[in-house]
């Protein structure tokens, strides 16, 4: 029967109507279920997002606040970490929105609410200092340096060829 939906899919015209046939085809009576242009889809995606914290918690050794951030986006698909981080600049009162990290999202299934992990770092020198090199660097903090594999490969070498703090010299 799939491949009879497909069929009358692949044949029809690109009239709403025969679209429409087609999916009632394809999904019986939820042909609701598929839309290609239905303006109210559209209107929602402009809609706001609402975020909540869990596990909030002050790491005053690494100069941060961390949390898992819900997020409610119904009509949706995702919501950019640009927005968030605005968001949650205003919310927590940061000077400045880079201080703001957030990954690891996961979108649950049905879509509508995302899961991340986020951190405000108290001031950028202690981002720069704690974070990971790769975030520091997908935040605009810090240019990532193009070495090539040969390169690599050959400091790689001379380190395991030294022994204790003189590895620390060379890296």
């Amino acid at each position: 029967s799939l491949s009879r939906a497909f069929r009358a899919l692949a044949c029809c015209s690109s009239t709403k109507g025969a679209a429409s046939a087609a999916v009632s085809t394809l999904f019986g009576r939820h042909q609701t279920a598929v839309c290609w242009t239905n303006p109210t889809v559209a209107a929602m995606s402009t809609t706001s997002c609402t975020l909540r914290t869990r596990k909030f918690m002050t790491n005053r050794l690494l100069a941060r606040r961390q949390f898992i951030l819900d997020v409610l986006h119904p009509g949706r698909a995702n919501v950019p970490k640009s927005e968030l981080r605005e968001k949650l600049s205003k919310m927590y009162d940061v000077s400045d929105p880079a201080c703001v990290s957030l990954f690891g999202f996961r979108t649950h299934f049905g879509g509508g609410k995302s899961t991340g992990f986020g951190l405000i770092y108290d001031n950028i020198d202690a981002m720069k200092k704690f974070e990971p090199k790769h975030r520091v660097i997908r935040a605009g903090l810090k240019t990532k340096v193009t070495k090539s594999r040969k390169q690599i490969k050959e400091k790689k070498n001379r380190v395991k060829k030294l022994r204790g703090g003189e590895k620390r010299k060379v890296m």
